[in-house]
């Protein structure tokens, strides 16, 4: 039987409710214009990324007697507390039992959580087809199925779309057929246009005593309300008056239009992060191409005291400008990348034996969690459906495996080092407190180098490998590991570190080169991107934002720089 759209017109029946005028439903849990313009105007990228739904079924049961049932579609979130929030609904399509609506139901993905959706379809008594669809009272209505799924199961997928069997109220089961659901994702972005750009500067002025300027650019947009907001930096050229920085990426989202107005200041780098203004100039992106074009540079100026400027002798140059089609992390993920899980355990000393309640290994026979168990399971169920083959290495370090302390051994107590799942990687931590001896000190090279050698004799350019590291201790070797780190940026890898316990993690922070420094090795080589996420585990838990949250939000954009820096597209289908 062929489908049946709502803009059918055969036989006069015709959709109702929401389909030529606004969504009929929005609300925070959807796609939110007003969070968007708040970030845009802020010139921040939000969180999640706005995605449309589409959705069709086949094989409705008809519960109408003299005609077939007339469809509609309600979507839902379902919260942590399991309740669930209404996001949109779909117009209802007159008699019909393979209804393709043309409504779209506006969802916010975000990578970094679990979102559980959850679809139910009704048939509209007829006496309702003159309301608008937001105004129905859906008990009034006969239901026709259900299903659920996991945001992220739709948006991997090579086409972005998921067939689902509906089923009843009382779930999955039963001899009755109650057809299927298909829905398609499609991300709502404005444009995908960017620009690469290769900047360099000449003769800066110097603002240092003993040394030269260690200078970075930040790039601001003017906003509706008349303020400069950064949207982008370099990385810090130490002891430079004429830096060449790498390519970076605009996107349109970014700077809004080729002609509006940007501000690009050049600073000194200082560590206390009072960074000492060297100059700075205005010009647009279209005025940046066309300095590319003369090949000409642009006078830097210092604003002084009385709001005029002056003009400085360093100059601003745009080596390279290309403008390019940027594609998002979902255009990678709905292609065929994966994101291979990889975790590494702590097993020294300081965290306490596990037998005594107040360890930090302890497991509870209540089923209440320790912060290891929690870090694996709430990570682990987020990266794991971007994983296709579910096999997670795992390993352990800083413990006396087989009688020998070992900084990288099998978690697993075999000579295999992968593990099935996430309940795999649980079992397998559960079953290496009885067999393995906490000692110590807490190293994270030997773990880092592992994983490394991992993804760098991947052949596959489709693989990006993602390694947790939960720790509860100082570093012994933090130069072996800045070593190992800048080593290893040159390769498809994140690292994501937990801190657990009360240890001072301030160390930690230089790993996360959050402050726009990036790790230098100890023989000067600096790092190719920041590959670190560092995250204690008290700060969040006493906050409003969940461990893995914080824990996961810059890991696509670290998939997108390693991707684009290397000019790797989607997979072609």
């Amino acid at each position: 039987m062929g489908g049946c759209v709502s803009g059918d017109l055969k036989g006069g029946k015709q959709a109702i409710g929401g389909v030529h005028g606004r969504p009929t439903m929005n609300n925070d849990a959807g796609y939110n214009e007003a969070i968007e313009r708040f970030f845009r105007d802020r010139g921040q990228s939000p969180l999640f990324t706005p995605i449309e739904l589409s959705l069709s079924a086949s094989n409705l049961r008809n519960l109408d007697i003299i005609s077939k049932s007339d469809p509609m579609a309600v979507l839902y979130v379902k919260k942590m507390d399991g309740t669930l929030e209404e996001l949109g609904r779909t117009e209802v399509v007159l008699n019909c039992l393979n209804p393709t609506w043309i409504e779209k139901i506006n969802v916010s993905y975000q990578f970094e959580i679990v979102q559980n959706l959850v679809f139910h379809v009704y048939d509209v008594d007829t006496k309702y087809h003159n309301m608008s669809v937001k105004a129905l009272k859906l008990n009034e209505q006969d239901f026709l199925g259900e299903a659920t799924c996991v945001l992220s199961e739709i948006v991997t997928k090579r086409n972005r779309s998921l067939t689902l069997n509906l089923h009843g109220k009382n779930g999955p089961g039963g001899s009755k057929n109650f057809g299927t659901l298909t829905v398609h994702a499609e991300e709502s972005c404005l444009s995908r246009m960017a620009v690469e750009m290769k900047l360099r500067c000449s003769q800066l002025d110097n603002k240092d005593m003993f040394s030269k300027s260690d200078p970075f650019l930040r790039i601001s947009r003017l906003t509706e309300s008349g303020k400069y907001v950064p949207i982008c930096k370099t990385e810090v050229i130490n002891n430079n008056l004429n830096p060449v920085w790498r390519p970076l990426y605009l996107s349109m989202q970014q700077f809004g239009s080729k002609d509006n107005p940007l501000r690009i200041e050049c600073f000194d780098f200082n560590s206390n992060g009072n960074h000492v203004l060297i100059g700075q100039l205005h010009k647009s992106v279209s005025e940046l191409e066309k300095l590319h074009k003369d090949r000409s540079g642009a006078n830097l100026v210092f604003p002084t005291h009385r709001g005029q400027e002056k003009v400085l002798k360093g100059q601003l140059f745009v080596d390279q400008f290309i403008g390019k089609e940027q594609f998002s992390f979902l255009d990678y993920i709905s292609s065929g990348f994966e994101l291979n899980f990889m975790v590494a355990i702590d097993f020294t000393a300081s965290n306490g034996t596990p037998r005594n309640q107040d360890s930090l290994h302890y497991i509870d026979p209540s089923g209440r969690l320790n912060s290891y168990q929690k870090a694996i399971i709430e990570v682990g169920e987020v990266i794991q459906i971007y994983d296709s083959d579910s096999r997670f290495p795992a390993w352990g370090f800083g413990g006396r495996y087989g009688g020998t302390l070992s900084h990288c051994f099998n978690l697993n107590d075999t000579n295999a080092y992968e593990v099935e799942g996430v309940q795999g990687i649980m079992a397998a931590y559960a079953n290496a407190l009885h067999t393995v001896t906490l000692a110590g000190p807490t190293l994270f090279g030997p773990v880092i180098n592992t994983a490394a050698q991992l993804a760098a004799t991947s052949n596959d350019i489709a693989k990006y490998f993602v390694l947790l590291i939960i720790t509860d201790g100082v570093l012994t070797d933090i130069q072996e590991t800045m070593d190992a780190l800048v080593r290893a940026s040159d390769l498809p890898l994140s690292i994501l570190i937990v801190g657990v316990g009360n240890a001072d993690f301030k160390q930690m922070e230089v790993l996360d080169a959050d402050d726009g420094r990036r790790l230098e090795s100890s023989t000067g080589r600096v790092a190719t991107r920041d590959i670190v996420q560092f995250v204690p585990m008290r700060e969040v838990h006493s906050g409003q934002i969940s461990a893995v949250q914080a824990l996961l939000e810059e890991l696509p954009h670290q998939f997108l720089t390693y991707n684009r820096s290397r000019n790797i597209k989607p997979l072609r289908s």
